[in-house]
């Protein structure tokens, strides 16, 4: 019965041939196992016929969550990752109750990952709302329509319409791939430029994503995007410092001692003039001219605002 409960927490729909199946028992003895866990009520629903099967309710009155050891360990170790990456509070609140609820022999093996684990630096990645990408999670796990307001990098904000396929995280971003309905197409969208999540309510059968994997999928898509502006600027401290903060998405050379090259490729010029701003370091820009603009108006507001809070 644990191993049925731990199964039907996992899948959001379970064949009934399936799951008996999984767990090695003949129809009758998982119908018994069924009603025994409506005796201890866990809201279980079953659909009958050739394609029938069973299904864990959602809902406030759901009784306490199974986890075996890795899951816990794990969900414990996400919400300390999770913690230094946009979710500080949130993500502590939950962290404090799941570490109240662990046995001491799993709380020794989170204690011994913390200690002999160090995170890399994060740099300039998106704050999300945790939400949001909730919202979205559910969706997909739940194969449910979903209905959002999209805002691209340089157009106006829209209100679409999809199927939620998977939530892809790739470099500092989190990305939806779904099956656009208004366009008739698959489409990525950035999870930090989507607002206003909401079910449909309206069930869809899974659509097969080319090559089907959707990592890959969106790998392929996002390397086709021409991105709008190729950055190179010389900035005055070394290369790795500069590449702790750029990470993945910049390169550095060495141009002498204490110098160096940025070398990026962009569709948005805030991006790199905030971390440029962020290292404590002169730099002079080499190219685009957009980037030498943006520069100097941020340094006007920059120097009006401190005249101000002076005066």
């Amino acid at each position: 019965m644990l191993r049925l409960l731990s199964l039907l927490q996992t899948h959001r729909y379970w064949p009934g041939t399936e799951l008996a199946d999984r767990l090695e028992v003949s129809p009758r003895t998982l119908r018994r196992d069924v009603d025994r866990l409506r005796e201890l009520g866990y809201p279980v629903d079953a659909a009958r016929g050739v394609a029938g099967g069973y299904q864990l309710q959602a809902g406030a009155a759901m009784p306490p969550l199974l986890l075996d050891d890795e899951e816990a360990v794990a969900i414990a170790v996400g919400l300390r990752t999770a913690a230094v990456v946009g979710y500080e509070e949130t993500s502590i609140r939950a962290l404090a109750k799941v570490i109240q609820l662990l046995p001491p022999r799993l709380r020794k093996r989170i204690d011994a990952l913390r200690v002999a684990t160090a995170p890399g630096a994060q740099g300039p990645g998106p704050t999300l709302d945790a939400t949001t990408l909730t919202t979205l999670a559910l969706a997909c796990r739940a194969e449910e329509r979903l209905r959002f307001t999209y805002t691209p990098a340089i157009a106006p904000p829209t209100d679409r319409h999809a199927e939620p396929h998977r939530l892809v995280s790739l470099g500092r971003r989190w990305y939806l791939v779904a099956w656009d309905l208004d366009r008739g197409d698959w489409r990525s969208f950035r999870v930090d430029r989507l607002t206003a999540p909401v079910p449909t309510g309206a069930r869809f059968r899974p659509r097969e994503i080319p090559g089907g994997d959707p990592a890959a999928w969106l790998q392929d898509r996002l390397s086709g995007v021409s991105n709008r502006y190729d950055v190179s600027v010389l900035v005055q401290t070394d290369a790795e410092t500069v590449r702790r903060s750029f990470g993945q998405w910049a390169r550095a050379e060495e141009t002498g001692p204490g110098s160096c090259r940025l070398l990026m490729t962009v569709d948005d010029l805030r991006w790199p003039l905030m971390i440029l701003g962020s290292l404590g370091a002169g730099f002079v820009i080499e190219s685009p001219p957009e980037l030498h603009d943006h520069a100097r108006r941020a340094g006007e507001t920059l120097l009006r605002s401190a005249g101000a809070s002076t005066a």
